[in-house]
């Protein structure tokens, strides 16, 4: 057992470089024969001569920018995939629906349980004109009153009847402001 860590020691410490000692010095004096001046001029008569980027000139003063970062060239309406709806919108809103579909179901069941009737179209259109028409008979009423009004009881009629205009004028808009309306059933 020792002797086979032995030699996987040995065997790392042959793969690692060690560091030089202070006594050894570096190869001196190699020298390349290749001429690096005419290579690179052959290189750049034989290569391809690179394409200039697109610049976008916006002052007299020649102020550049580049053209594909200034927002002048149509990027993104080129693009394959341009105009539509992306997947993770999509999924999102499948979640959505899902999750409103779940809650309009539990309310729907918690609305049945507690025997709550939803009010129709028909009826809640009735009801709002009832009102309305209660509302101008009281109205009616409260114009038929005296400009002054000196009596204890014709101030407290007076009060009386401001107090059912206001609280059919909050019924009014709450039917009104409100679409779907539901009744507990006692």
């Amino acid at each position: 057992m020792k002797t086979k860590r032995m030699n996987e020691g040995r065997k790392r410490l042959l793969t690692i470089p060690s560091v030089p000692h202070v006594t050894d010095h570096p190869l001196m004096g190699i020298q390349s024969k290749k001429n690096f001046i005419n290579t690179n001029a052959a290189d750049v008569i034989m290569g391809v001569a690179k394409k200039p980027q697109p610049i976008c000139v916006d002052t007299r003063q020649g102020n550049k920018y580049l053209l594909e970062t200034s927002g002048l060239v149509p990027k993104y309406i080129n693009k394959k995939d341009y105009g539509l709806t992306p997947k993770y919108v999509i999924k999102r809103n499948e979640e959505v629906k899902r999750a409103q579909e779940e809650y309009d179901a539990y309310v729907k069941e918690t609305l049945r349980q507690k025997a709550m009737k939803r009010l129709s179209d028909e009826e809640r259109e009735s009801l709002l004109q009832g009102l309305k028409k209660n509302w101008e008979e009281v109205h009616h009423e409260f114009q038929g009153l005296s400009v002054e009004i000196d009596t204890l009881p014709k101030k407290i009629h007076k009060e009386r009847l401001e107090a059912q205009m206001k609280q059919l004028e909050h019924d009014i808009n709450i039917i009104e402001k409100h679409k779907i309306i539901y009744i507990a059933n006692k």
